[in-house]
């Protein structure tokens, strides 16, 4: 909602706005075969997410001329095209894995190539209802007129049906199990029984549904045996090696912090390489030379949460400090991603303190920085 008079600007804008000039260009360079209403194929899909150079354009281009399509996900290919691929058949797709591992981001851009929208979302949380994933009622009209379509009010899942576009439900290992398996009709029969006006909603060609979920978080419910079936499960997993997260996070800290006018931070790539270090050897249990057996702490520690610690630290810098990322500025954060637990995971984090961070060369200023921030 807009105020009259009052100019706003949009915090996070949805990826087929924030990246409306990629999808163009990529449209404008796409020339395979393209599944039934969707905007690109799966070719140009893939590259959208993995990122690319067209041939020509005139939008952001490198030194040979070509249009550069920033990559979205930074893992391994093969992942991507099977996600995409599944997308084109009639089955639906389940990305699945711990938290952090992209899976709402990729999930969103997924839906912002295939069918330029995302926003035909269900948001899975332990109090979803059933009328989230099927349709619910206007109940001023419905006790006035009876049950009508005009009194109808549908849900995601039924718009996308009726359009042909791509339906997203995100943490479905949240949403209770009775109110999950309401969507085992809509996958295998591609059918939303509406009972009580004695009518259907058939989906048409180009409709499809991506999930999200983890199976590590407190508060996750099983999928059943007969809605798992009617899933694809493609597994999104940690990054690979410590220099890909680091990218990860510098990539992502550097979109985030043009979108709150923080200044860039060049010199900071020291200190991401430094929490992403911290947070790999907690979450493996074992220091990056593989000598010291560490204890992990209760939280996931993941890429999502080095952006944050990253993020936070970025904005003490440029309000009350120099403007220049140093250990100071992301120890008390690191500190809150660790400590969940303020029993166990405390005696975690001293011990790695003292017997790693107090050890390491060229780390003596973060040693010093997380005591202060314990004090």
């Amino acid at each position: 909602m807009t105020v009259p008079g009052i100019e706003t600007e949009v915090l996070r804008p949805h990826a087929e706005d924030a990246f409306a000039g990629e999808l163009k260009a990529l449209a404008a360079a796409d020339d395979r075969p393209r599944p039934a209403r969707w905007r690109l194929s799966p070719w140009a899909v893939a590259t959208y997410l993995l990122g690319g150079t067209l041939p020509g354009g005139t939008s952001r281009t490198k030194s040979g001329g070509g249009t550069v399509i920033t990559p979205k996900y930074v893992g391994p290919r093969r992942v991507v095209e099977v996600a995409v691929t599944t997308l084109a058949t009639d089955r639906a797709l389940l990305l699945l894995g711990v938290p952090g591992t992209a899976k709402t981001w990729v999930s969103e851009h997924l839906a912002a190539a295939v069918s330029g929208d995302s926003t035909l979302l269900v948001q899975g949380t332990a109090g979803t209802p059933e009328e989230a994933i099927r349709y619910g009622w206007n109940y001023a009209r419905l006790l006035a007129e009876g049950p009508s379509r005009a009194a109808l009010v549908p849900s995601p899942v039924m718009r996308a049906m009726a359009t042909g576009a791509t339906a997203r439900v995100e943490e479905l290992t949240r949403i209770p199990a009775d109110v999950q398996d309401t969507l085992i009709t809509v996958l295998s029969e591609k059918t939303l029984p509406i009972p009580e006006l004695g009518e259907e909603v058939q989906a048409v060609r180009g409709f499809n549904l991506i999930a999200t979920a983890n199976d590590r978080d407190r508060g996750v419910n099983e999928l059943s045996s007969a809605l798992r079936r009617r899933f694809n499960t493609v597994v999104l997993p940690l990054p690979a090696t410590a220099e890909a997260e680091v990218d990860i996070v510098a990539r992502r800290v550097g979109q985030i912090g043009r979108s709150l006018d923080l200044p860039a931070a060049p010199e900071g790539t020291d200190e991401i390489r430094r929490v992403v270090t911290v947070f790999r050897e907690l979450r493996d249990g074992v220091t990056a030379d593989g000598r010291t057996k560490l204890k992990s702490p209760s939280g996931t520690l993941s890429t999502a949460e080095a952006i944050s610690v990253v993020t936070g630290g970025l904005a003490l810098a440029a309000h009350f400090g120099d403007g220049v990322l140093r250990a100071g500025d992301v120890a008390a954060g690191i500190m809150g991603a660790v400590i969940r637990d303020p029993g166990a995971d405390r005696l975690v984090w001293q011990e790695y303190l003292e017997a790693v961070v107090r050890e390491r060369d060229g780390w003596k200023d973060f040693y010093r920085a997380c005591r202060e921030a314990a004090a």
